[in-house]
């Protein structure tokens, strides 16, 4: 049975993954918040990864990096803090992580390592310039482990567009915005935090022993189609 370490699992999409997970493997879940299950596969780590020291664990085939931000303004009302902010829960969380448990995924045969972007790190969208920074070094992250890392640890992401998450909670608050965010992608949907989870459970299976450095739009067609 594979042990996989999910970072922020007690939320939106990494909540829906360490479900998908807990039937057939191990997981050590770290956030601040204690996941709202309970099952004999799932270990928690009260953690929070930007400013607590990470805990010593004996073995990881797997890690999943979830943190991720939403901070949507205009660039004359970004501050630099902003963008140190977004740059740290984004970028510099899952570096701090993947080189805490390295030692240990290389122990693992064929381990795999899942981070999260974002469709604005593609297509250019208003008020987006703090996140889209951020995500950006999430994908160059990817690009350049997976060359790194290559031919023992696969590293990929997922660049999902709107989530009905808590964390986009604001941007769906009503129907009517539910409605425009809808109609502004191509498929007329947008996405659920089990379907993102779908495609991280894959990244991390033997069926995907072939990807690594690859960063997959979850977009409803928002980047790949005009219509």
């Amino acid at each position: 049975m594979k042990t996989i370490i999910v970072v922020g699992g007690s939320k939106g999409i990494g909540k829906a993954l360490v479900t998908k997970l807990l039937d057939y493997c191990k997981v050590i879940n770290l956030s601040r918040s204690v996941p709202e299950l309970s099952h004999d596969n799932l270990t928690h780590h009260k953690c929070d990864v930007l400013q607590d020291d990470l805990p010593d664990l004996e073995t990881a085939d797997a890690l999943v990096y979830c943190p991720g931000s939403i901070n949507l303004k205009p660039i004359s009302r970004l501050s630099i803090e902003d963008f140190k902010n977004d740059f740290e829960i984004n970028v510099l969380g899952a570096v701090k992580v993947i080189q805490k448990y390295l030692p240990l995924l290389k122990s693992s045969t064929y381990p795999s390592i899942v981070l999260f972007s974002t469709v604005a790190a593609k297509l250019g969208m208003p008020y987006h310039a703090s996140i889209a920074t951020a995500k950006s070094g999430v994908e160059g992250l990817v690009k350049s482990l997976g060359a790194e890392l290559a031919p023992s640890m696969r590293i990929n992401a997922i660049a999902p567009t709107v989530t009905d998450t808590d964390l986009a909670s604001k941007l769906l608050r009503n129907d009517k915005m539910i409605e425009n965010i809808t109609e502004r992608h191509p498929l007329k949907k947008f996405l659920s935090p089990e379907e993102v989870a779908d495609m991280a459970e894959f990244l991390l299976s033997d069926n995907a022993s072939s990807v690594s450095g690859q960063i997959f739009e979850m977009d409803c067609g928002i980047v790949s189609f005009k219509i």
